[in-house]
């Protein structure tokens, strides 16, 4: 824990500061009461100061912050007077995009107002933002200017109107982020404008021409940048940080908070591996060159000749081939196939993939054109990238890895080659902990049964200070818990609910509320099963049923969700955590199942192994801290401010039949709750 006897003492200058100006603000009666009107929160105040801490001597720090903390405050404003005063680059990492904007739009204007209105925290107030997401949400004005100029032989007719569309709104979006165009521009043409290319840089693009450049030198001023994990583990995975015994996780001398920090091991598990999809290779071959339509398509339709165009048809029929039989083979009957042994397919893709790529580069030495030759290389590069990765998997290079074959795609009509690490604590630990310098991992749900080692142990955090400040929330009065007794348990058949059951209570429990009910599934066959019971009974009674998967993004539905203020909202992981609607348009949280994970996922069956495999208990040390974190965020959906009241209905009579069904009862934010059945609940619910 942290010990503020060890905070820095009055003679270590600047650090000192830091913390004394951090108590200033956050102390009962201090400056966010005093200047901005804000209520006076303890557990805000002990998580800054611990930030503040962490950040004076330079060391890493897990902190749990209980909903309603506040905890954005509680990291940007000592990290933002760290930032200025040390001149180190500050880093914010979250879970999704849509956070990088809360933080971004809404926190940190509350940090400049505190800082303007302050005199002590007045040479604070001009701090600078930076907001990045990975290059290919942006759109390159350099790329935009050559797809319109070979706009004959890249696309048909059809994408000249998108072409148009973005050429119009590169003149008025002050971003050029893919999400803020509506409605979307077809994937092909998006892959001929947008910044992830090689002839996406310096000599091409400037800040005035390009959005990523324009961003990346917002960057290079700004004292606070906000990423995403995503797009912060793919940098690390691509080898961006300081070389040799540097400190900084992805620039000089830097530091880091990782907000939603749970995270974290999925996402890094995610990026420090390799994926390639046939989706992705056949884009790429169709982007040199294709002989469909009315007329040849593709950069070698113009660069190329005869026999370059050749090796691309050759390399489309290897490729369809290839993952053909790897689809006949291997995923006929399962969407799942873990590999164990290396060689287990011919690498038929090799030499066409190689012919390609040579010819690219004979291209790219040979023609005139800089920027002809930099599309050249840049495609070349990617499929030697793509190659690599296959060879990989074919081969199971990597003994630290777990490998894997997947169907994807609405119809199943994709295969990826996938691998992750076994145990992700050691590149974690190596790329975020022994970097020389101060890394924040905080989150509403680190603990696990009041236990940080848990998430430690998957994290590489090990031996780190960690800090935990509950909920100020008065759950006692303001949430209602209701547990089924009769709830059928999952079958021998795969895990299937009772469906009939589940749909008569969701429309059941919808009803015990004026406001919405968010109902978290884990199967996405079971949410669409469920939504064509509950549809006619909730539209009779005027509740408005959405449903994950139907088209509309997940901010689609929020916003719908929310301006119904009675709907009933069906989703499965994604709306489990980072989906915050307070009011009373969310009045009920309605969990069908315990989100256990499924045990056949390649990554955790590899992790069950080598727990058992060193004499461990894979259920207690994998399958049920991950479950209960998970629940955990699923639970804290329903209280998002003060104000908030509602009920927490849970679907799963393991909960009181199990041994392990303590674990998420003690998890829950109060302790008393009701049972009820199907024959009770009249007599249980309120009316």
């Amino acid at each position: 824990m942290i010990n503020f006897a060890e905070a820095p003492s009055a003679h270590d200058g600047p650090a000192a500061d830091l913390v004394r100006l951090t108590d200033s603000a956050f102390a009962a009666g201090g400056w966010l009461e005093s200047e901005l009107g804000l209520e006076h929160r303890p557990q805000q105040e002990a998580m800054a100061l611990s930030v503040a801490t962490s950040l004076a001597s330079n060391e890493p720090l897990l902190f749990e912050a209980g909903t309603g903390v506040g905890k954005s405050l509680a990291y940007l404003i000592p990290g933002l007077i760290h930032a200025v005063s040390a001149k180190r680059p500050f880093l914010v990492s979250s879970h999704t995009i849509a956070l990088q904007q809360q933080i971004e739009k809404k926190d940190l204007e509350i940090c400049r107002a505190l800082f303007q209105k302050v005199p002590e925290l007045e040479p604070f107030k001009d701090f600078k933002v930076s907001l990045l997401v990975g290059r290919a949400n942006y759109l390159c004005g350099h790329r935009l200017a050559r797809a319109i100029e070979t706009r004959m032989d890249l696309f048909g007719n059809a994408d000249n109107d998108d072409l148009q569309r973005l050429s119009d709104w590169a003149q008025i979006t002050e971003t050029g982020m893919r999400e803020e165009l509506s409605p979307a521009v077809s994937p092909e043409v998006w892959d001929w404008v947008n910044a992830d290319s090689g002839a996406c840089n310096r000599k091409n693009c400037s800040p005035q021409t390009c959005f990523y450049r324009k961003a990346q030198a917002r960057r290079a001023e700004a004292h606070i940048t906000i990423v995403n994990h995503s797009l912060l583990f793919s940098l690390m995975a691509a080898g961006l940080a300081p070389q040799g015994d540097a400190p900084g996780v992805l620039f000089a001398n830097d530091f880091l908070v990782l907000d939603e920090a749970h995270t974290v091991p999925d996402t890094a598990t995610d990026h420090f591996g390799v994926g390639v999809s046939s989706f992705a290779l056949e884009r790429l071959l169709k982007r040199l060159y294709s002989a469909k339509g009315k007329k040849p398509r593709g950069l070698l339709a113009r660069l190329g000749d005869r026999q370059d165009q050749l090796a691309v048809t050759k390399a489309l029929a290897a490729t369809e081939s290839f993952f053909n039989e790897v689809r006949s083979r291997f995923l006929r009957r399962k969407p799942v196939a873990r590999l164990l042994e290396p060689d287990w397919i011919a690498l038929d893709v090799g030499r066409p993939y190689g012919d390609v790529i040579r010819r690219l580069k004979v291209l790219s030495q040979v023609d005139k054109n800089e920027k002809e030759r930099e599309e050249l290389n840049d495609q070349a590069q990617r499929l030697q990238s793509y190659l690599a990765g296959i060879r990989a998997c074919v081969e199971l290079s990597d003994e630290r890895h777990v490998y894997w074959l997947e169907r994807g795609g609405r119809q199943g009509q994709i295969t990826n080659l996938r691998s992750a690490p076994i145990d992700v604590a050691p590149d974690l630990r190596a790329a975020l902990f022994e970097r020389g310098t101060s890394v924040t991992l905080t989150s509403a749900t680190l603990t696990t049964a009041g236990s940080i080692e848990p998430f430690q142990r998957r994290a590489g955090a090990h031996g780190l200070e960690y800090a935990v400040e509950a909920s100020p929330f008065d759950y006692d009065n303001h949430m209602q818990i209701f547990v089924a007794r009769d709830a059928p348990a999952p079958s021998a058949d795969g895990g299937r609910l009772d469906i009939d059951y589940l749909a008569d209570m969701l429309v059941f429990c919808a009803a015990r509320v004026e406001g919405g009910t968010l109902a978290l599934f884990t199967s996405h066959a079971d949410l669409a099963r469920v939504a064509s019971l509950v549809e006619e009974p909730l539209r009779q009674a005027g509740r408005p049923l959405l449903c994950q998967g139907q088209g509309r993004t997940r901010a689609q539905l929020k916003a719908e969700f929310v301006e119904a203020g009675n709907a009933v909202l069906c989703g499965t992981d994604s709306f489990w955590t980072g989906f915050d609607v307070p009011g009373p348009a969310l009045s009920q949280v309605f969990i069908t199942r315990l989100p256990f994970a499924n045990p056949g996922d390649p990554v955790r069956e590899a992790r069950a192994e080598a727990i058992r495999a060193r004499g461990g208990q894979p259920f207690a040390e994998l399958t049920l801290p991950e479950a209960v974190i998970q629940f955990r965020q699923g639970v804290g959906r329903l209280i998002r401010s003060q104000s908030d009241r509602g009920l927490l209905t849970l679907l799963d009579s393991r909960l009181l039949g199990k041994p392990y069904g303590r674990w998420f009862l003690e998890s829950l934010p109060k302790q008393d709750f009701s049972v009820f059945t199907r024959s009770d609940r009249d007599a249980v619910f309120p009316s």
